[in-house]
């Protein structure tokens, strides 16, 4: 009896499911143990991943609970208690919670006048290589206003220099150390011309190019004011009264 073509596609069907039976059993018996194995693995690798998340968030929780504290400790005078916290935190793994606390026991040394310990502090900071830095940079501002008296204009000026740029996120704080040390030298030039590029610098905070207009005015250096911000357009110029000198 022939066959027809129905009953011929369902023949070729049969062979072809039982040839794809046969192969799934040869590789199972050839690779099932491998393919456990990995499965395992992967599951525990997954398990491990998710606790050691668990922990850090956990981890982070805590070291944000005793920042807290310890800045609540400061706002009540009571720098004894807000210690050991901030010990605890200045050698955290976590770049923002140790930056956090070093530059607070920083501070602190500053608030007991102890300058000498408050410069160490924030050397030790800018010497962290692993910190940002931003946060490096602004610790080598901190510690050259710290040790101002001690050292000579140049290395103040020197210190400075790399971040006393125009469009620079420190040009305000290391710009006004640098003008200061160039007075120190009696380099009024230098001065008036760092405080009027402070001035003209929209990035830098209001406040600061108010005091950088009038020192260069003092100075008797053109400080040009940056122009205002979404300014629809440009402002008339005010007629310049200037600073008496003190």
């Amino acid at each position: 009896m022939a066959l027809t073509p129905q009953n011929n596609e369902a023949f070729l069907r049969e062979v072809d499911d039982e040839l794809r039976r046969d192969q799934a059993i040869h590789v199972w018996k050839r690779y099932g143990r491998a393919i456990i194995a990995a499965v395992v693995l992967a599951l525990a690798a997954l398990a491990a991943f998710l606790f050691w998340q668990h922990r850090q968030t956990v981890a982070a929780e805590r070291e944000g609970e005793q920042l807290q504290q310890a800045f609540d400790s400061l706002a009540a005078q009571d720098t004894k208690a807000a210690a050991a916290p901030l010990a605890a935190l200045s050698d955290s793994s976590r770049d923002g919670y140790r930056a956090a606390a070093r530059f607070t026991q920083a501070d602190v040394l500053l608030q007991k006048d102890d300058l000498r310990g408050a410069a160490a502090a924030f050397a030790k900071i800018a010497a962290d290589a692993s910190l940002a830095q931003p946060f490096r940079d602004l610790a080598v501002i901190r510690q050259t206003s710290a040790e101002f008296d001690q050292l000579q204009p140049q290395v103040i000026v020197e210190r400075m220099r790399p971040l006393a740029v125009t469009g620079g996120a420190w040009l305000g704080s290391a710009g006004e150390l640098m003008a200061a040390a160039y007075l120190r030298e009696g380099r009024r030039d230098l001065a008036g011309q760092t405080f009027a590029r402070i001035a003209a610098d929209s990035g830098v905070p209001s406040s600061l190019r108010q005091r950088a207009v009038q020192m260069a005015g003092v100075l008797e250096t053109k400080a040009p004011t940056a122009p205002a911000k979404n300014a629809q357009a440009p402002a008339a110029p005010a007629k310049d009264e200037g600073v008496s000198k003190r």
